[in-house]
């Protein structure tokens, strides 16, 4: 099945005129009646729509961050202005209200704004370092939920005959919603099983033997480890695939460990594909199956729904076409929470292509690359004297391709818990062989030392099951790849980790 899509300019020039034609309509019709957050803003930059005429304009646009999101010092919410709120005297006034009201009547017009600005849904920001920020969704931020979600399904390689497993958890969070919306839209079987929270690794494991999916759907680690105990326990899935990834990163390390617990499942050739979105774009974008050896071609845009620019993570000026550089996001249909030009924190080390795409053909924008958090560099006292900086992006990945490592995380410690003491970095490992425990702390240490100029002060053995509960698989929405237990953190001490392992509880 081919998901039907509006046409749209293939040259770049053509593609970003129309579309700063639908933004200068959006922004005039919709937003800025309606956004206190963005009407303030144009009236403060003494900014109107008709001045976007060229990509460049759009720097008269500042950008929106995350720190607009901040609760203010009197208490105030902003989230709250960044939600259109509709004032019927304005809408009245519309030629598209009028012509609704002459064609169709009253309580015609009266759905339709029900229908466009009235919110039905929410999902959330993860809240990992800060307050989850609530971004809501009305009936027509839905029908784009599912449109886009379908896309993807598109994009993906699905079709309607195939059968699905959503492993993302139950919660206000995207990633399960696109994947419920879209495969309704797409017309396919999706059984949404809540991840590991909701059944746990069995009742997941049991629907998996049932089901024989063709496609699974879900969060990277917690597949790995649900894959694992399928292999475990001489599961078959013949049938599979696709394996669609998403909420966290998915390098290629993980991307081979997954095939190849696939290929002992009596799956030797799937594809494993990745997705990418965020909470304040309320949609995602996904990889078309790709040549392993040629690599991906990226994640494709949908460009009716909004306009990318890459932008220089420091001065946030723009970058050309296959420059790195940090995302940033307009929507161009959204309703309810609504911002423009956000900068997401998230940097593409590809860039940003308009060239059909070479495996599927498809003439939209491509986000070529890997992605990673800007902020992501960080300073740990390492030494007595002085601060080393940490590139986390990195560290996060830096035994993704490593020989006998299943699973693995790092602990951020202080030496003895002592807050003025210095930094320490513990690595936990299960082991996905029988190699010695000596010759592998050495094989890791060396490791460390080439890729990131750091040794681990430590390095600690797990089994598999230890390992899902310091990653938090199946009870965190995400697992935990890196965690800092320093003094003054928000995370767990070392006691309450101990606590965990044993399956005791801390008063």
């Amino acid at each position: 099945m081919k998901t039907p899509s509006p046409r749209w300019p293939s040259h770049p020039h053509s593609l970003h005129s129309w579309q700063l034609a639908r933004l200068r309509s959006y922004l005039r019709d919709t937003v800025l009646p309606f956004s206190k957050h963005y009407g303030r803003m144009f009236e403060k930059e003494r900014l109107t729509p008709e001045m976007l005429r060229s990509v460049d304009d759009l720097r008269r646009i500042p950008f929106t961050t995350k720190s607009d999101f901040l609760p203010g010092s009197d208490g105030s919410d902003p989230v709250r202005d960044f939600v259109l709120v509709p004032d019927r005297a304005v809408l009245s006034r519309r030629p598209s209200t009028i012509l609704r009201a002459l064609f169709r009547g009253k309580t015609a017009m009266a759905e339709g704004f029900e229908r466009e600005f009235r919110p039905l849904l929410l999902t959330s920001t993860t809240g990992r370092s800060s307050e989850p920020v609530p971004f809501v969704y009305t009936a027509q931020d839905i029908e784009n939920l599912k449109v886009g979600g379908a896309r993807v399904y598109d994009v993906c390689g699905a079709n309607r005959e195939m059968r699905m497993l959503n492993m993302f958890p139950f919660a206000p969070h995207l990633a399960f919603w696109i994947a419920h919306y879209g495969g309704a839209e797409f017309g396919t079987f999706v059984l949404g099983t809540g991840g590991g929270k909701v059944m746990g690794t069995e009742g997941n494991l049991r629907l998996m033997r049932k089901i024989k999916p063709d496609v699974i759907i879900g969060m990277p680690t917690f597949l790995y480890h649900l894959l694992l105990g399928a292999v475990n326990e001489g599961v078959e899935l013949p049938n599979l695939k696709k394996i669609v990834l998403g909420g966290e990163k998915a390098p290629s390390g993980m991307r081979r460990k997954l095939r190849a617990l696939s290929a002992q499942l009596g799956s030797p050739k799937i594809d494993v594909l990745r997705s990418y979105g965020f909470t304040e774009a309320k949609m995602a974008w996904a990889e078309c199956p790709f040549d392993e050896n040629a690599g991906s071609a990226g994640y494709h845009i949908h460009p009716d729904m909004s306009l990318i620019e890459i932008v220089d993570p420091k001065t946030g000026e723009p970058r050309g076409e296959g420059e790195p550089g940090e995302i940033v996001f307009t929507p161009l249909m959204a309703r309810g929470s609504v911002v423009l030009r956000y900068r997401t924190g998230d940097c593409i080390d590809g860039g940003l292509y308009y060239e059909a795409c070479p495996f599927c053909g498809r003439q939209v924008p491509r986000l070529v690359g890997e992605i990673s958090r800007n902020s992501e560099i960080r300073e740990l006292q390492i030494g007595k004297l002085k601060g080393t900086l940490v590139d986390f992006n990195k560290l996060e990945h830096v035994l993704d391709n490593a020989e006998h490592v299943g699973t693995w995380q790092l602990e951020l410690r202080k030496h003895h818990d002592d807050p003025l003491e210095v930094d320490e970095v513990v690595l936990h490992v299960a082991k996905s062989d029988e190699c010695g425990d000596a010759q592998l702390r050495e094989m890791l240490d060396a490791r460390f030392a080439s890729e990131v100029e750091m040794h681990p002060n430590r390095i600690e053995f797990h089994t598999e099951d230890e390992m899902k509960t310091l990653q938090g698989t199946g009870t965190q929405l995400k697992e935990q790849r890196i965690v800092d237990h320093r003094p003054g953190t928000n995370g767990n001490t070392q006691n309450e980790r101990k606590s965990e392992l044993s399956g005791q509880t801390q008063p």
